[in-house]
């Protein structure tokens, strides 16, 4: 079985969002099948696709994003689809996708590598359900109904 991997920069674009996954997971280390450690997992399904992004765990006390791929897993946290702007993050030496509610213009999840002082690499794997404009408009339906509970 041969699997798609993608770069965050073919991510950029217009996508509609309707799942995010977050675990911690055993991965096997590169070249070393039998050898599994932790690892940060996150998973999101844009435009019907769930992608996979994992946190390299041969990194030590640094981290880095080892890769992002296609894959066929079944998501358990979905809700109803919200327009994103995928875009790249433009803070120097980062390499981390923002996805951004195209509603509200606020950033709702994060994925990359951020690169702090060109020596602390760090996995980002950064979801923001609150900042999502469907969360907005429940905060505004849940106003509208104060006080008559």
């Amino acid at each position: 079985m041969s699997v798609e991997t993608v770069t965050l920069e073919k991510l950029v674009g217009k996508h509609r969002l309707d799942a995010v996954d977050m675990s911690s997971e055993k991965v096997a280390e590169d070249g070393w099948p039998d050898s599994l450690q932790d690892a940060n997992v996150l998973r999101f399904r844009l435009d019907g696709r769930v992608y996979t992004a994992i946190e390299d765990p041969n990194d030590g006390y640094r981290s880095s994003m080892r890769n992002i791929f296609v894959s066929d897993a079944t998501m358990s946290n979905s809700f109803e689809p919200i327009e994103v702007l995928a875009r790249m993050s433009e803070t120097y030496g980062d390499n981390i996708l923002e996805l951004v509610d195209c509603l509200n213009g606020k950033v709702v999840l994060r994925v990359g590598t951020e690169n702090s002082d060109d020596y602390y690499p760090s996995f980002v794997s950064d979801w923001r359900p609150k900042d999502m404009n469907l969360n907005d408009r429940l905060t505004e339906a849940e106003e509208a109904h104060r006080g008559t509970w």
